[in-house]
């Protein structure tokens, strides 16, 4: 992960904060901390693609491993308005999805992110899926 977002990064530090006052995080401020919110997400996000736990269809290209990043921040960010004890400012929905989408994209704009994230995950072929070239051993062909 520390490839990715290293520890003192704006996303490590929200991830850290939240997680270790997860009982009083949230009313800190009279609303939710937008800024706050969306590093965590970004964080998460990375974490649950790491993990590759829920990676059903794995992504070929960087818009499709774009999508697949954005989609668990806001699940992120979903899950962190449904817990929180305080509400978001008028608007603060979008602007923490920006501000998680902008992280997700300066992450993957250095050198060879996109790269390395997108072959963490690559399905090896089972042996049904391959073609098999020539005769078993113990078929004779006259």
């Amino acid at each position: 992960m520390d490839q990715f977002l290293a520890p003192h990064s704006q996303e490590a530090r929200a991830h850290s904060h939240l997680t270790e006052n997860w009982f009083t995080w949230d009313t800190e401020h009279p609303n939710l901390d937008e800024t706050l919110v969306a590093g965590c997400a970004s964080y998460r996000a990375f974490t649950r693609y790491l993990s590759g736990a829920d990676l059903f269809i794995l992504p070929r290209t960087r818009s499709e491993l774009e999508s697949i990043l954005r989609r668990y921040a806001y699940d992120a960010i979903h899950n962190t308005i449904a817990t929180a004890r305080t509400t978001l400012q008028p608007g603060g929905y979008s602007r923490s999805c920006h501000l998680a989408e902008a992280s997700i994209r300066a992450v993957l704009d250095i050198a060879d992110n996109v790269e390395t994230l997108l072959a963490l995950h690559v399905r090896q072929p089972e042996a049904s899926d391959l073609h098999m070239e020539c005769p078993p051993a113990s078929i004779k062909t006259k």
